[in-house]
Formats: C-alpha cells, structure tokens, sequence
C-alpha cells in the first residue's frame, strides 16, 4: 500500500484574529463556548483559551464580560462560585452529567 505525500498546511486567510473574532461575535450576543467554535472554526479547548484572554482584557475596557453560569439539567443547581471557564463534568449535588453549558456574552458599559 502506497502512502500519499502529505501536503502542506496552508493555513485559512482571516480577515481578524480569533479574538477580535470571538469580541465581534460576543458583543450583545450570548454564546457558548460550542457555538463558538462552530462559528469561528476552531477547537472548543481554543476558543477557552482565548476567552480567559478576553476576560482579563474587557475588566481593564469599557466591555463587560459577562458569564451565565453552567446549570445542572437534572436539580437545577447553579454552578455560580466557579472560577473556570470550561464546563463542569459532573453536578456536586445529584451526580449527574446532564449539565448546561455558561453562556458568555460582552455588553458595553
């Protein structure tokens, strides 16, 4: 069996980086971090990354980043003390899995 040549990798023309894309695109708008990676066409574990990065740049602007937290589907606790951005694996209360994505939006103060 022959192997092909691998091609190189030519990476996508962008017009913005992935952040001012991600601002863009969060400005008035609610978004998870799935929607996110959909839009933008990067990995979600990318799109947190840049996030993080966000979040400390729109406290010292005149942007507020705003996080509704992630929210257990089966005993509707609200995970409203975390820290991290990532959603969380499992619910302290009943265990469960089915967990709600944060949502992440940027309003203008």
């Amino acid at each position: 069996m022959e192997k092909k040549p691998r091609q190189p990798f030519i990476p996508v023309a962008r017009s913005q980086t992935i952040r001012q894309k991600i601002l863009s695109l969060l400005e008035g708008n609610t978004f998870s971090a799935r929607d996110l990676s959909a839009e933008i066409g990067v990995s979600e574990k990318e799109i947190y990354y840049h996030l993080e990065h966000i979040q400390k740049s729109t406290d010292k602007s005149s942007h507020n980043f705003m996080i509704t937290p992630a929210l257990c589907k089966r005993c509707n606790f609200v995970f409203r003390k975390r820290d991290r951005l990532t959603k969380p694996g499992k619910c302290p209360i009943c265990r469960g899995e089915s967990i709600q994505e944060p949502l992440f939006t940027i309003k203008k103060q």
